[in-house]
Parts: C-alpha cells; structure tokens; sequence
C-alpha cells in the first residue's frame, strides 16, 4: 500500500519540491497526502487524518520539528518520521526521537528512496507464520520423521514407549501417554489407561469380548482393522464422543 505522507516545512519550495520527488517515487510507493507550513497546522492535520509518515523541517517559525516529534510520540499510534533539513547538527538528537531516517537538504531522488523504504519496513507489520500442523517427531534407527497429528489413529503405550498407529504403519515414539494426553487432549481421548484414540477416527462402540479379559467394551476406529478395549472407568466419556 502507498505510503500517506505529511510534509512539514515551513518553506513553499521546500515543500514543492519533496511533493515532486514523492511523486516520482511513484504513486504505489509513496503519496503527499497533506502539508504544513509549521507545527502547529501540522498538530492540527495529525489529530484529524492519518498519516503513515511525517516528512518534518526542524528550524520552523515558533515549535521547532523536533518538539513536533516529541509531541508526536504520545499519540497512540504515532507515524514514522524522517527529518529533512539543512542542518546536520541535530542527526544525534532526532534518532533519540525515533526518527528513521535524517535527510539533508537538497534531497536526492535516490536518498529519498531509501528512507521510503525504510519507513515500509517500520510500518508493515510482519507476517504472521503460516499455521504449522502439530506432529509428532519420530526417531528412528536411520532417519527422523514428522508425522502430522492428524494421521495418528490412536496411541498405545507399550513398556518404555509409545506405538503410534497411523493408517498405514506403526511407529515407535519415545515418551509416555501422560504428556501426550496434556498436550493434545483436544485431539485424544482416553479409551484404556493404556491408550489414547483421535476423536476423529471414532467410529463405534461395541460389546467386545476378549480373550484374556472377557466381555467388555471396544471402539472401532477409521482406518484400522483392530479393535481397542475400552475400560469401564473411560466407557462415559467414549459414549459422551459418539452422541455428539
């Protein structure tokens, strides 16, 4: 977006002048959106229309530029200033003020520029990181792997670790349920004290009998062919996930 920009100098062609020079940046870069003659017309302006920079003159009958970027930086959402004047003497003071750059006068095309671009690296906010699916780092014996979350079927744990169950392979990841359960319990839910299901992938729930530990209760789950026992203790909350 171009940048609106407010001229401050208290000499008509001076002013005349940087209005030239914006626009040979090119109406994409940079506009004249407003000029003032002295600081206090410059006050008015700034507490009526929005300005993205201040193009500020220091020496200026009554409130010098300085005091005007000094005002400038109570306001709430102050905008960039670069000073332009034909002393050099105050460089130090104006970048106490924040400013972002300090321009000499006769103002070259080219210097102009690179304080324009300057300010466009001030104002644009970053870009906000593109949203990264949580996963899961797997280390194996000859390659580390990330594994989206959501191609986990369910987590089982095993002795030492955990066997990650997607639809096509089973990993092994060295941690324990617990963590998992707290970090991602918005994705799981507890079926066994010994497993965790993707809510997703829940597709029944029923009477089940086991070997070893007679009749119970299992879910099945999208993408696999195997059952997982569910504990009486969690049977309320599997129950709750399916009538949703």
């Amino acid at each position: 977006m171009s940048l609106r920009v407010l001229i401050v100098d208290d000499e008509p062609l001076a002013r005349a002048r940087l209005r030239a020079l914006l626009g040979d940046c090119g109406a994409s870069v940079a506009c004249a959106a407003g000029e003032a003659g002295n600081s206090v017309r410059a006050a008015e302006l700034l507490a009526h229309e929005s300005f993205d920079l201040v193009l500020l003159d220091i020496h200026m009958p009554g409130a010098n530029g300085l005091a005007l970027a000094q005002q400038l930086q109570t306001m709430a959402k102050p905008p960039a200033v670069v000073f332009v004047t034909a002393h050099a003497e105050h460089a130090v003071q104006a970048f106490e003020l924040d400013a972002v750059d300090y321009l000499t006068k006769p103002v070259r095309l080219e210097r102009l520029q690179q304080a324009l671009q300057k300010v466009r690296r001030v104002t644009t906010p970053p870009e906000s990181p593109a949203h990264e699916e949580p996963a899961l780092v797997i280390h194996e014996r000859l390659r580390t792997l990330r594994l989206p979350l959501t191609d986990v079927v369910y987590l089982k744990a095993e002795q030492k670790y955990v066997t990650v169950r997607t639809a096509t392979q089973s990993l092994i990841w060295d941690g324990s349920l617990q963590e998992l359960e707290e970090k991602y319990g918005q994705r799981f839910v507890r079926v066994h004290r010994n497993a965790l299901v993707a809510r997703h992938r829940v597709r029944a729930l029923e009477r089940h009998f086991e070997p070893e530990e007679g009749e119970g209760w299992a879910v099945r789950l999208d993408g696999v062919t195997e059952w997982l026992a569910v504990s009486r203790r969690q049977l309320a909350a599997v129950r709750e996930l399916i009538s949703q």
